[in-house]
């Protein structure tokens, strides 16, 4: 059996922890920085998690995750 392909682009963005989740970046945190509240700022620093409804699909685009 050959290795299986890994998809590239969600292997850049989604990291498994060790519990099984997948940790993934907050959006809105790239570019026009200046007019979002420091708060709101400070909370999309925080880890986010993929919801369990997508996070199938994810681990079937990362087989050796």
């Amino acid at each position: 059996m050959p290795k299986i392909k890994s998809h590239r682009a969600a292997g850049k963005r989604f990291t498994k922890t060790a519990s099984g989740k997948f940790k993934r970046g907050s959006a809105n945190r790239s570019h026009i920085l200046t007019k979002k509240a420091t708060k709101r700022k400070r909370n999309l620093r925080q880890p986010h998690y993929v919801r369990a409804e997508d996070s199938r699909r994810i681990a079937r685009q990362l087989p050796y995750a």
